[in-house]
């Protein structure tokens, strides 16, 4: 392991130190080992800071070559340990300084993005993932569907992560490749908070369409969450000071009363996407 670093270190230095072939033993040397190390679920993290300090102590060129490394899938040892909630590992691997916390793996997600969805029991953690989001960009999408990690906290129900991304300056108006908002999202899943929380953000927008033409209030409408059309026709309506009895008002109220929109969709249905 040593010698493969100071390889590394030279190789860095000087690219014609080692020939191809001694290239690649070297880096899947080091990469088997890290990745053993740092990035199982029953990782150390008295271990992984033990590791990070040797590559640092060599050169800091190491150090930020072997901490982001990818494996096959294109995961890093920060995504894993942010999949396994091994916070103190994550926030070992931030304090590092090194960490390109915005690589997307070959699913097209970001640590953040997996971040959004981690399972969180601590105060303590709380804060680690709040340092995550604060280090990288919150409003990324995935390269596969164009979600960003506000939006698949949202579709998850996750109200702490949508807290911390928020305040971390999420953009609540983003759209994926479908056009769908985080406010689609959380009206479709019957997120009340969730909604609330994003209404409140300034410039929410709540008139933004997606591909195909629906807005978040007639998601809401047509999965049945009147209490959440309710709020959406509030902030969309009322906030410009409209006449409470008006065509779009009375097309509201008609929508309430329909049969059509009563009761959510079937349990384990998704509007757009089928199953879910």
């Amino acid at each position: 392991m040593l010698s493969a670093c100071n390889l590394l270190k030279n190789n860095i230095n000087d690219p014609k130190t080692l020939t191809s072939k001694d290239m690649r033993f070297c880096l899947n040397t080091l990469q088997h080992e890290w990745f053993r190390v740092s990035s199982q679920k029953s990782a150390v993290p008295a271990m992984v800071g033990d590791y990070i300090a040797a590559f640092e102590a060599i050169s800091p060129d190491v150090l930020r070559h072997v901490i982001n490394m990818a494996d096959g899938n294109g995961n890093t040892a920060l995504h894993y340990s942010v999949s396994h909630s091994n916070f103190e590992i994550v926030k070992l691997l931030l304090d590092a300084d090194v960490c390109n916390v915005d690589h997307q793996n070959k699913a097209g997600y970001t640590p953040i993005m997996l971040a959004a969805l981690a399972a969180v029991e601590a105060e303590k953690d709380m804060r680690v993932v709040e340092e995550l989001f604060a280090c990288g960009d919150v409003n990324a999408k995935a390269s596969q569907a164009g979600q960003t990690a506000l939006m698949l906290a949202v579709s998850h129900g996750r109200i702490d992560m949508v807290k911390g991304l928020l305040a971390c300056g999420a953009d609540v108006n983003v759209q994926d490749d479908e056009g769908s908002t985080a406010l689609m999202c959380a009206s479709e899943h019957g997120h009340v908070e969730i909604v609330k929380l994003l209404l409140a953000q300034p410039g929410c927008n709540g008139h933004l369409e997606d591909n195909d033409g629906s807005t978040a209030l007639s998601i809401a409408l047509e999965a049945g969450h009147k209490d959440i059309a309710v709020l959406l026709y509030a902030h969309v309506n009322f906030a410009k000071a409209q006449s409470p009895v008006s065509a779009v008002h009375l097309t509201f109220v008609n929508r309430l009363k329909s049969p059509r929109w009563v009761g959510p969709l079937p349990p384990g249905t998704d509007r757009r996407h089928g199953p879910y």
